[in-house]
C-alpha cells in the first residue's frame, strides 16, 4: 500500500485530502454535540443533530449519485469541498438557534453525500484494475484513521477555543482539501446521459437490482448493518448499566472499535492484493457480527474492549471488500450512482437498528440485544454465501 501512494501521486494526493477533510467532519460533529447538549441540555436535542446528519441525507442518495457520474468527479469533489466550508464558516458566524442550525447541518450533510460517492468512484481513474483493492485499504486507513484522531483533537483545541474558533478551523480543513484536489487530473467518465436526470437515477437504482452479485452485496451489507448498529448504545448500556463502570471507560470501550479498524487496515495493507474480495467480505460480516454477539456475554471491560477491537477487525474488511466490488462490478459511467444508493440503503438501515435496537435495549437489556444482533448479523452473512451458491452468482467485474 506504502508502494501504491509513494509512486501513484493523484492518490496520494485523493487519500490525503480524505484525511483533512475526515478529521473537519468529526471537529465539527463533537463541536455541535457540545455546543448543543450545553445550551440546551436536551439529549433529544443531541439524537435530531446526529439523525439529521446521518439518515437525511440517505434519502436523497438516489439524486445524488446522479452528479458524480454526470460532472468531473474532481470538480464535483471540489466544489463540495468549498460549499461545505462555507456553510460551516455560516454556521460559526452566526450559532443559529436549533431548528436553523439542524437545517444547515442536512444541506451540509447532503453535500457530503455528493461528495462520498465521487471520491469513491474517482479511484478506477486513479490506479490499476489489479490495485483497487490497495487503494481502497488507503483511502480507508486514512479516513477512519482521521475519524479516531479527529475527536481528540476537538477535545483539545475546546480546552483553547470556542465553540466559534473551532468550527472555522473546520471550514479551514475543508478549504485546505479543496485546493489539495486541485491537483487531480479530470475525472471525466465518458458516458451517455440520460433525458432527464429522473432517467439517471432510475438507471442507478435498477443497476443494483439487475446485477445479481451487487444485489446480494447490497442486501447483505445492509441486513448486518440492520442487526448491528445499535451497538454503540449497547455497549455504552453494558459498560456504564451492568458494568457499573464511568462514562470515561465507557468512552474507551467504545474507542476500541477503531484500534480494530486501524488494525485492520494494517493487515489488509500487507496482503489484500491476492485475497478474494467476496471471501473477504462474508468473513467481515462474520467477524464483526461475531464481535458483537460475544460482547453481549463479555465479563467485564476488558473483555468488551477487545471484543470490540476485533469487531473493527471485521468492519475494515467489509469496507475495502465491498469498494472493490462496486468499482470492478459496476460500469464505470454508473459506480456514482451506485456507491450513492449504497450507501443511502446503509443509512436507512442504521436508523432501523437505531430506533428498533433503543426500544429493545429498555425491554431486554444490552447483553441479550448484543447477543441476540451479533446471531441475526451471522445469519446474515450465512445467507450471503447461500443466495450466490443458489443463483450461481459469478464475481467478475463488469466489461
Amino acid at each position: 500500500m506504502l508502494t501504491l501512494l509513494k509512486e501513484n501521486g493523484p492518490l496520494r494526493v485523493l487519500s490525503t485530502a480524505r484525511v483533512v477533510s475526515v478529521v473537519g467532519d468529526a471537529l465539527s460533529l463533537v463541536t455541535l454535540m457540545v455546543h448543543v447538549q450545553s445550551v440546551l441540555g436536551k439529549a433529544i436535542a443531541v439524537a435530531a443533530l446526529l439523525l439529521v446528519g446521518d439518515f437525511a441525507p440517505s434519502l436523497l442518495s438516489p439524486l445524488t449519485g446522479v452528479i458524480s457520474d454526470r460532472f468531473d468527479r474532481r470538480t464535483v469533489m471540489i466544489v463540495c469541498e468549498v460549499a461545505q466550508g462555507v456553510l460551516l464558516a455560516v454556521i460559526a458566524f452566526t450559532l443559529p438557534p436549533l431548528p436553523v442550525l439542524l437545517a444547515l447541518v442536512g444541506v451540509r450533510a447532503v453535500i457530503g453525500q455528493v461528495f462520498i460517492p465521487a471520491s469513491r468512484a474517482a479511484v478506477p481513474s486513479l490506479v490499476a484494475e489489479k490495485d483497487l483493492a490497495q487503494a481502497n485499504t488507503a483511502l480507508g486507513l486514512g479516513s477512519n484513521s482521521a475519524d479516531v484522531i479527529g475527536p481528540f483533537l476537538a477535545a483539545l483545541l475546546l480546552q483553547f477555543l470556542d465553540t466559534r474558533g473551532v468550527l472555522l478551523v473546520d471550514a479551514v480543513s475543508f478549504g485546505l482539501s479543496a485546493l489539495l484536489l486541485l491537483r487531480l487530473p479530470k475525472l471525466v467518465v465518458p458516458s451517455e446521459p440520460g433525458e432527464t436526470v429522473f432517467t439517471d437515477v432510475k438507471a442507478g437504482v435498477s443497476e443494483i437490482w439487475r446485477n445479481r452479485a451487487l444485489r446480494i452485496v447490497f442486501l447483505g451489507f445492509c441486513g448486518v448493518v440492520a442487526c448491528t448498529a445499535i451497538d454503540d448504545v449497547a455497549v455504552l448500556q453494558l459498560t456504564m448499566g451492568v458494568f457499573g463502570e464511568s462514562d470515561g471507560v465507557a468512552g474507551v470501550v467504545l474507542g476500541a472499535v477503531g484500534v480494530g479498524l486501524l488494525l485492520g487496515y494494517a493487515l489488509l495493507a500487507k496482503g489484500s492484493a491476492g485475497l478474494s474480495m467476496v471471501t473477504l467480505l462474508v468473513v467481515g460480516f462474520l467477524i464483526s457480527s461475531a464481535g458483537n454477539l460475544f460482547t453481549g456475554l463479555a465479563w467485564g471491560v476488558a473483555s468488551a474492549f477487545a471484543l470490540q477491537a476485533v469487531r473493527g477487525l471485521g468492519i475494515a474488511a467489509m469496507d475495502v471488500a465491498h469498494s472493490t466490488l462496486i468499482q470492478r462490478l459496476v460500469p464505470g459511467d454508473r459506480t456514482g450512482r451506485v456507491f450513492a444508493n449504497f450507501y443511502g440503503g446503509i443509512g436507512v438501515a442504521a436508523a432501523v437498528s437505531y430506533l428498533a435496537g433503543g426500544l429493545l435495549i429498555d425491554v431486554l437489556g444490552p447483553r441479550l440485544v448484543l447477543v441476540c444482533a451479533g446471531a441475526a448479523g451471522v445469519l446474515v452473512a450465512l445467507w450471503v454465501v447461500a443466495a450466490a451458491r443458489a443463483r450461481g452468482v459469478e464475481w467478475e467485474p463488469a466489461s
